[in-house]
């Protein structure tokens, strides 16, 4: 195909999907989970509908799109939702005419071995937890199948004990001449041919989020002579196998981005090449990490490969790059997560999830949903974010997502102390995608003649419930200092007081202190974990008694509202005895003058003389901005007999051990790691 024809096809064909969103990190990372809107199974064989919060998510990547007359991926949605635990029941719905999600819940052996299940088009087959096991065989889906989503299995052994093997093709997933197909979250190994065929142009398909092993071919793309497969593989751990990892043969638009190559020393299975870019092929690799592979990225010299923010680590032999370039944003959306993070990103969110929850049948109350979608424009549950918070049920037992449509939602938000386990997610392509924003600052007038906000009072989302969640979206407040230098400047963005909180993908903006990390009493534990997030300000901007850590997160300076540059990141007021805030593996800059930021000050709130303020600032990178003495004391308050230090920071604002700026020996800093901060909690996706 020519490079004016496959122009011309994809104009055709740009508008897309909202995107969903993947396990993350992401940067990225995160997922974006629909409802179930179905009406209960009348199924017979398998048991009534009892599906995982996700079982009806849409794709992002390629199979997003609408192409082929298929307005991207969204499987078996609109269709009954049964349960299997047979091989019997599950190629029944697999290869039913009618959409079906179907939720495997059991191990399913193949019989024959290498039995591969022909699915139909309209399915979502998804494991439930890690319960889902397909054993001996996978699936097939043929010419003209489309619209199917593969996701949370593990499909798994159907070796017959030759490692090149040349006669069986016993693949986990196979297709031939298939659209609109999304492969997620799955754990492939051990299989007799390849663990993913994708054949015969076969186009519109995402593959991301899953781990491939144990194979010696893991993973062809192509086997045609036409130049129309268009794929989007990212996120994929992909290790211990040999070949094929992928191999992409004349692939008109190969995206690949954030994937782990690995070959692990010292075993018995070696890598000969990584991804490889052939015939006609034309591949954008970015931000993807190899580590220990030989020959990491080929290409054929009929072949591009533009590569774009890779890191090799212990490589050898071909790594190539050259040839014409296309944009996948011109097809769809996507967030890149940092290459560095990209291991152990993967090494924890690829494959099956076991924490997944349980979606209500349609005979259910929508306040007991799992899952409750808010959208300005009418098509959710709810057309605000706090009227989804006021229909969780009370003291409610286990995880409620709330996903929120894009859009800016100008309103305040708070989640009481007795509706915890609630995660706020934005379901865009992007965490620029969903705001939530209002503007009320310490002096602002309350609207009920009662008196005027503090500052904490100012919050725009205040979340004092333990186990709270939120990615992908922005938090913000808006307050113009400018127009109201009559009050108070304090303008909080997001108040936390409770234990657990997980904030991850998110963009916490604002000017006068931003981010209040708080604890719903003194003497209570408070734990604040934020992750490949963004936290914009200039004073105080992240404050408060709470054990919080800002990890490989972005800490964005801000002028002040007259145009001046000057402030502090940090004002710290722990309570003796605890951890304070930690700022590990991160960055500090903004569009601020040189040596104009402290990089934080001990608040002593209300003039506590008990407090012992912490703060951490470890392996970051440090742009000018920040001063040569970072500290500063704060209404009379030393810092000095505080507790205020740095351990191996880089950057332009990073400086030597003095009096003035107390660095940790190494010793030190093994006490003082993120485990350290966050102790018997492991922040997970839920």
């Amino acid at each position: 195909m020519s490079e004016t024809r496959s122009k011309a096809r994809h104009r055709r064909r740009r508008t897309a999907l909202a995107v969903g969103l993947p396990l993350a990190l992401s940067a990225a990372g995160v997922m974006g989970y629909g409802a179930l809107p179905g009406a209960q199974s009348r199924a017979s064989a398998a048991t009534t509908a009892a599906a995982p919060a996700w079982a009806t998510a849409t794709a992002d990547g390629f199979a997003s799109v609408n192409a082929l007359g298929q307005n991207g991926t969204y499987g078996g949605r609109d269709g009954q939702i049964v349960t299997v635990k047979t091989l019997a029941d599950l190629e029944k719905y697999a290869t039913a005419s009618e959409p079906y999600v179907i939720v495997v819940a059991a191990t399913i052996t193949m019989d024959p071995v290498g039995k591969e299940i022909k699915v139909q088009s309209n399915k979502t087959i998804v494991g439930s937890g890690t319960s889902g096991q397909i054993v001996g065989g996978g699936f097939f889906l043929g010419t003209g199948v489309h619209n199917v989503i593969i996701r949370n299995l593990t499909i798994r052994d159907a070796y017959q004990g030759v490692w090149n093997d040349k006669e069986h093709d016993f693949d986990a997933i196979q297709m031939d001449g298939a659209h609109h197909v999304w492969i997620d979250h799955n754990d492939l190994r051990h299989m007799a041919d390849g663990l993913i065929d994708v054949r015969k142009d076969s186009t519109c398909v995402t593959v991301s989020w899953n781990e491939l092993s144990q194979d010696n071919k893991a993973f062809g793309i192509g086997w045609t002579e036409n130049v129309v497969t268009d794929i989007t593989i990212h996120h994929n751990w992909i290790r211990e196998t040999e070949q094929r990892n992928p191999s992409t043969d004349n692939a008109a638009h190969a995206h690949l981005y954030n994937n782990f190559l690995e070959d692990v020393a010292g075993t018995d299975i070696n890598s000969s090449y990584g991804n490889y870019s052939r015939g006609a092929t034309r591949m954008v690799l970015e931000n993807s990490y190899f580590q220990g592979f030989k020959n990491p990225v080929i290409k054929d010299s009929t072949a591009s490969i533009v590569q774009k923010g890779n890191t090799f680590v212990g490589t050898s032999g071909r790594n190539e790059s050259g040839g014409t370039a296309f944009d996948p944003k011109t097809y769809y959306a996507y967030t890149l997560d940092k290459t560095a993070d990209v291991p152990a990103l993967l090494k924890s969110g690829a494959g099956p999830r076991s924490s997944i929850g349980t979606t209500a049948t349609a005979s259910t109350k929508a306040a007991a949903a799992t899952t409750l979608t808010v959208a300005k424009d009418g098509s959710g549950q709810y057309a605000t974010v706090q009227a989804a918070v006021n229909a969780v049920p009370a003291n409610n037992p286990s995880r409620v997502v709330i996903s929120v449509k894009p859009g800016t939602y100008r309103e305040l938000v708070k989640v009481p102390s007795n509706k915890p386990h609630v995660t706020i997610q934005g379901s865009g392509g992007s965490r620029n995608d969903t705001v939530i924003v209002y503007n009320n600052a310490s002096g602002t007038p309350k609207p009920d003649g009662s008196g005027t906000y503090g500052t904490g009072g100012s919050a725009t989302v205040a979340v004092e419930a333990d186990d709270f969640q939120a990615r992908n979206l922005t938090i913000s407040n808006d307050f113009d200092e400018a127009s109201h230098q009559d009050i108070a400047n304090q303008a909080v963005a997001l108040r936390t007081a409770a234990d657990k909180v997980f904030l991850d993908g998110v963009i916490v903006s604002g000017d006068q202190d931003t981010l209040l990390v708080d604890t719903a009493a003194k003497e209570k534990l408070g734990r604040v974990y934020m992750t490949n997030s963004y936290v914009i300000g200039n004073v105080d901007f992240i404050f408060g008694r709470a054990t919080a850590v800002i990890d490989k997160s972005v800490i964005t300076l801000k002028k002040r509202w007259n145009g001046t540059s000057a402030g502090y990141v940090t004002a710290p007021s722990t309570a003796a005895g605890r951890k304070g805030i930690l700022i590990a593996n991160s960055t500090v800059n903004g569009d601020v003058s040189s040596a104009s930021f402290y990089l934080g000050r001990p608040w002593h709130a209300g003039g506590d003389a008990s407090l012992d303020p912490q703060t951490t600032v470890r392996n970051t990178s440090l742009s000018a901005a920040i001063k040569s003495t970072p500290w500063i004391d704060m209404s009379g308050f030393s810092w000095r007999d505080d507790r205020f230090a740095e351990y191996r920071n880089t950057g332009a604002g990073s400086g030597a051990a003095s009096s003035d700026r107390p660095q940790l020996t190494d010793a030190q800093a093994t006490g003082q790691e993120v485990a350290d901060w966050l102790g018997d909690w492991t922040p997970s996706s839920s």
